[in-house]
């Protein structure tokens, strides 16, 4: 559309430069002026058109352009500080453990304290190896 627009602009443009130079026709002309115009006309359109078809036209092969990456700046990581707490003091209980006989007070506080599978009925625990084990304290 866009060279036809420009054919049709530069075709008016030599017609109005063309026509003003002829006269105005008189009565018992036999219209030679006419044909005269019409082939000026006909020679300026033709020289225009053929002009504005010959330029060159330009066509390069599409070449395809990376993007450049989108580039987002990471979120702030945020990790917890430590929290440093003094340790509990635990009291600590301390059982004298030699000389006591079976079956006292201090006996069997001592050896509730000492193994937690102690069983005060019988006076054994379970040890690692699974077997019942007489608790001696001393």
């Amino acid at each position: 559309m866009n060279k036809f627009l420009k054919a049709t602009v530069l075709s008016l443009a030599a017609a109005a430069m063309v026509l003003p130079t002829f006269g105005t026709a008189q009565a018992g002309d036999d219209h030679d002026d006419a044909w005269a115009a019409g082939a000026v006309g006909l020679v300026t359109g033709t020289l225009i058109g053929t002009a504005i078809g010959s330029q060159p036209r330009y066509y390069s092969e599409p070449t395809y352009i990376d993007p450049e990456p989108e580039y987002y700046e990471p979120r702030p990581v945020y990790q917890p500080r430590p929290v440093y707490r003094a340790r509990p003091a635990y009291r600590q209980v301390v059982v004298d453990s030699y000389d006591l006989e079976p079956w006292t007070p201090a006996w069997y506080r001592y050896c509730s304290q000492r193994y937690r599978s102690f069983d005060p009925d019988s006076g054994t625990f379970v040890g690692y190896d699974g077997r019942s084990h007489f608790c001696t304290a001393g």
